[in-house]
């Protein structure tokens, strides 16, 4: 009995004539013979990339010693990308159009490097690998081979700024392209098993943010070739109506194009890919046309060929074209079976390798169908973007910078300052400059920018929208409360030559920690490839940190993403804890200038303490590391102690714990040693930022205690510093997995990171110096920090004493006065 509820069914192959929502035969018979030939050099190109090493016209009959002895590559997504971009090319000849082209599908590389080498592009970069049968040779070679290139479209890949890699972000990537660049389409291909991934869920959501004034268009393609590596994919197995009605749902317009037979599927695509252009340059006339931002029904394309289209439907009485053994590499074992040997002679054969390449080359008519110069979607200098990256236009942080007349004596916000410096970033740079973030922006105190752009929104407006909703099409600052979309718009907007900043909770970006670890790879690989142009940093700002969380609980405490990024490579990572907001001014001014880095700044949006004048924080953050005589006691003799620290916080506890220390200990000769750049901790044989053993050894000695109070995890510091000269003195507290609904000392006191733990780890290891005339004073800091954990359980509140404390200007209290003055306090 049939279930009314049951969801329709129908047949969903991809097999058999065109089936598709635009009809109409734009093509001659001379045009879809030559876009047959076209194809079929493509696909030839495809399976040479992944099988031959030598023989590349297979004029001699195909023998393994013909072959690459490790046999890697995808062949599956081919064929469809390869349909699509050729029949792109059509139009981008006849309506001018600039354009790129974003492989989403992993392993999508013989698609894009097939059409790089026919339009020429390929020997344009790698002049080695000509247009004739050695070059062809070399081309197959370069391959996946050692010293050559990836399967996945790499930054060697001309015409790529999306890799692959990993899946689920070419959209989020390609929408990130089109924002301020107004003419361009960026023709994506969405691979069906990418579809399944969160990231790419979330970011067909971009469209509520594409203003059709002042953007380009996103030309989505959904590539349904029916299975991933060993599996059926989701949307390829869902009715047709369903999945119509799930990207209407999303706001799309979705025209379908189904089917096997080649010369049909020919006129179906050209149809619909030409309906789609007409229809986003209708969209966008009317919106320039009037002024007026409105959001259409974007057009989306549902592709469905089979996975290895045009290959042998069986071998061996075992599917292979429309099935997932045509994924990856579809014959594997032709080293060890003539039989199969033969079949991909006959496979690759059937291409007419012999006809359509003379000399390795193609004709001059099927080169014709390729568009020429910068409008190859291979050669686009869009995707290349350092070619087209503009200077920042920068306001004077100086200008910003908050009065320090006497170090830690003031409270301020250090962002809610700054974001004044990132709202004139942002007036001055109209159309190249946007902020990034999950719905955070004015949580993060950083609402000042709204003044210079709104926050872009193109979905439905209510009337209390105007009281603070900072709404608008033409906005520039962008949320989306999906760290993965943001991310994704950050990169494609700085890859293809433009600068922004991302800024998110502390906690929670480790949503997109792999995000980070594929584009610092993207970066990393960018150095070796000369032709590849800088581009602006990447800049994350974290905020909301762990030690401020403290009203939020344990799910909100983890400052880790700092050790993710420092796993990567020196050259291109960079990570910055500004104590103060001067500080945090002069950094974020140096990370906006720079390029192809990733900079990650860590700063507390609360009120702070400030430290340092303008001009102190500028040498400060130039030298990345430092003593601060002005809390030392050392003064120019050898210590009897280092207390460091690196964070805006885990600074202000270590300067509180110095001036306890000194309370107690006055003729102690404490150092002060404040850390920026976290990695100025490492050895500089191991990063460019790194101390030499004689700089370090001139802030840290290399024979007294070092109380080093760090921001993040312990560890981190432990492993940059492990080789330094006397290493086993550095004794660091960070954070330690220890959290609940606490106060902020609480919190600090959970962690050993608070004032008293830090003063009490001191003396614990100056015994050799104070012998056992710290105990009395040990116990009376571990009384007090008793007392102020006490005072949290019972009112909520840290002592305001505490809160509020601030350097003692009058100078060193003696013993006596210190005790009378604490207890007085406590009581």
């Amino acid at each position: 009995m049939s279930d009314s509820n049951e969801l329709e069914v129908e047949s969903i192959s991809p097999f058999g004539p065109a089936r598709s929502t635009i009809k109409g035969e734009p093509l001659t018979k001379e045009e879809i013979d030559k876009f047959n030939d076209f194809f079929k050099a493509s696909l030839y190109l495809s399976l040479g990339m992944i099988y031959l090493r030598d023989n590349p016209l297979l004029k001699e009959p195909l023998d393994t010693k013909h072959l690459k002895a490790r046999l890697l590559g995808h062949f599956g997504s081919a064929p469809g990308q390869i349909f699509t971009w050729m029949h792109f090319n059509r139009l981008i000849k006849k309506y001018d159009l600039d354009s790129i082209f974003i492989s989403g599908p992993g392993h999508g590389a013989p698609a894009v490097l097939s059409q790089a080498y026919l339009e020429g592009t390929y020997s344009e970069v790698y002049p080695e690998i000509s247009e004739d049968e050695e070059g062809m040779q070399k081309f197959f070679k370069h391959f996946s081979f050692p010293g050559g290139i990836g399967s996945h479209a790499t930054p060697e890949t001309p015409g790529s700024i999306h890799e692959g890699g990993e899946l689920g972000y070419s959209i989020s990537h390609a929408f990130g392209a089109v924002f301020d660049h107004p003419n361009l389409i960026a023709l994506t291909m969405v691979g069906d098993g990418e579809a399944e991934t969160g990231p790419l869920a979330t970011s067909w959501h971009s469209t509520k943010f594409l203003n059709p004034i002042t953007d380009g268009a996103v030309l989505p393609v959904l590539h349904l070739n029916g299975y991933k590596i060993n599996n059926p994919t989701i949307l390829a197995r869902i009715s047709h109506k369903e999945l119509e009605n799930l990207f209407r749902g999303y706001g799309y317009e979705p025209y379908f194009v189904e089917g096997d037979d080649v010369d049909t599927m020919h006129q179906a695509m050209a149809a619909t890919l030409e309906h789609c252009v007409l229809e986003i340059r209708k969209f966008q006339q009317k919106a320039r046309e009037s002024g007026k931002a409105f959001r259409p029904r974007w057009p989306v394309i549902i592709l469905r060929s089979p996975k290895g289209w045009t290959g042998p439907r069986k071998i061996d009485d075992k599917f292979l074209e429309g099935f997932w053994r045509a994924h990856q590499v579809p014959i594997t074992d032709v080293h060890e079976k003539p039989e199969h040997l033969k079949i991909l002679e006959q496979w690759m054969k059937s291409y007419e390798p012999d006809r359509i390449f003379r000399d390795g080359r193609i004709s001059e008519d099927l080169k014709d169908l390729c568009p020429t110069g910068t409008r190859r979607m291979s050669a686009n200098p869009v995707a290349n973007g350092g070619i087209i990256r503009k200077t920042l236009r920068m306001p004077d942080f100086r200008n910003y910078a908050l009065k320090v007349d006497k170090p830690a004596s003031i409270m301020a916000a250090s962002m809610t300052n700054m974001s004044m410096f990132l709202r004139d970033v942002i007036a001055g740079n109209p159309t190249t400059f946007r902020l990034f973030g999950p719905d955070e922006t004015e949580s993060n105190k950083l609402g000042k920018v709204y003044e210079a752009g709104k926050k872009v929104w193109l979905g439905e407006y209510f009337e209390e929208d105007k009281d603070g909703g900072n709404l608008a099409p033409e906005g520039r600052v962008m949320e989306m409360l999906s760290e993965h979309t943001c991310e994704g718009w950050l990169e494609g907007y700085i890859l293809t030559g433009r600068h922004g900043l991302l800024n998110s909770y502390e906690p929670f970006i480790h949503v997109i920690d792999s995000m980070v670890n594929q584009h610092c790879k993207w970066l990393e690989k960018c150095l070796e490839v000369e032709w590849r142009h800088k581009v602006a940093s990447l800049n994350i700002l974290l905020t909301a940190v762990v030690w401020r969380q403290d009203h939020n609980g344990f799910t909100h405490q983890d400052p880790g993403f700092l050790d993710v990024v420092a796993n990567k490579s020196p050259e291109i990572v960079r990570i910055y804890l500004p104590p103060d907001g001067n500080c945090l001014l002069s950094v974020t001014d140096h990370c906006l200038r720079s390029s192809n880095y990733v900079n990650v700044i860590v700063a507390d949006k609360q009120e702070h303490l400030q430290y340092l004048s303008m001009d102190d924080a500028t040498i400060h953050c130039t030298k990345g590391i430092g003593i601060w005589p002005q809390f030392s006691s050392d003064r120019g003799e050898e210590p009897d102690l280092v207390m460091a620290s690196c964070g805006d916080i885990s600074t202000h506890e270590s300067l509180a714990a110095i001036d306890l220390l000194l309370q107690h200990f006055p003729e102690l000769k404490i150092r002060c040693v404040n850390c920026v750049d976290l990695f100025k901790l490492i050895s500089h044989d191991e990063h460019p930022h790194g101390l030499t053993d004689a700089e370090w050894i001139s802030l840290f000695t290399d024979n007294r205690p070092i109380i080093f109070n760090f921001h993040s995890y312990p560890w981190l510091v432990h492993r940059l510093t492990y080789k330094r000269p006397g290493s086993h003195n550095v004794h660091v507290r960070g954070y330690r997995e220890k959290g609940n609904i606490d106060t902020p000392l609480e919190l600090a006191i959970r962690n050993g990171t608070d004032r008293f733990s830090l003063a009490m780890a001191a003396i614990d290891h100056m015994t050799g110096i104070l012998g056992n005339r710290g105990a009395a004073a040990r116990e009376q800091l571990r009384n007090e920090q008793l007392k102020a954990k006490a005072m949290a359980f019972e009112v909520g509140m840290d002592p305001p004493f505490l809160k509020n404390w601030t350097w003692p200007h009058t100078g060193l209290w003696s013993k006596g006065e210190a005790r009378v003055a604490s207890e007085q306090h406590l009581h």
